[in-house]
């Protein structure tokens, strides 16, 4: 008995103490990709206390190839510690690569993507996010395997 009221009190007091951390209502910025120096304008909408849409314009232009990515993701944020919150997500795109600027082949692909992070958020409106996204691309030409793209994001919250 004396077990059960003290592990009652320990999640009470836990629970009056911890805090969710607030998700900002908007958030642009720019993420900065492993695969072949991709680099994302990247915006964020808030939907509920713990959900928020993610959507990123990409571009490369690096080793001979050009590719313009558009990616959609809905993530799940949950709280860590103090402004630390730790999110994952799933979602899906749309690329379009072009190989050697002079001609080559070109297309375009599909993609599934996960997505999981950790991120801080400052008592001013800057968020700072370090995450990787697995990708499974769907195309004949281009990139039909699961890659894993590590990346680091900056973004003003409003």
């Amino acid at each position: 008995m004396k077990k059960i009221i003290l592990t009652t009190l320990a999640v009470f007091a836990f629970a009056l103490t911890s805090q969710a951390q607030e998700i900002a209502d908007n958030a642009i910025g720019l993420r900065f990709g492993s695969n072949d120096g991709l680099t994302e304008i990247t915006y964020q909408r808030k939907l509920s206390d713990a959900n928020r849409l993610e959507a990123n314009l990409g571009w490369s232009s690096k080793e001979r190839i050009n590719v313009i990515k558009i990616t959609g993701l809905y993530q799940w944020v949950m709280p860590l510690q103090d402004n630390f919150n730790w999110f994952a997500g799933a979602g899906g795109g749309l690329l379009n690569w072009k190989h050697d600027v002079t001609g080559g082949n070109s297309g375009t692909a599909l993609f599934v993507a996960g997505d999981v992070g950790i991120e801080y958020h400052f008592d001013f409106p800057l968020m700072l996010a370090l995450d990787v996204k697995p990708e499974l691309g769907f195309s004949d030409d281009y990139n039909n395997d699961l890659d894993f793209e590590f990346g680091f994001s900056a973004r003003y919250k409003f």
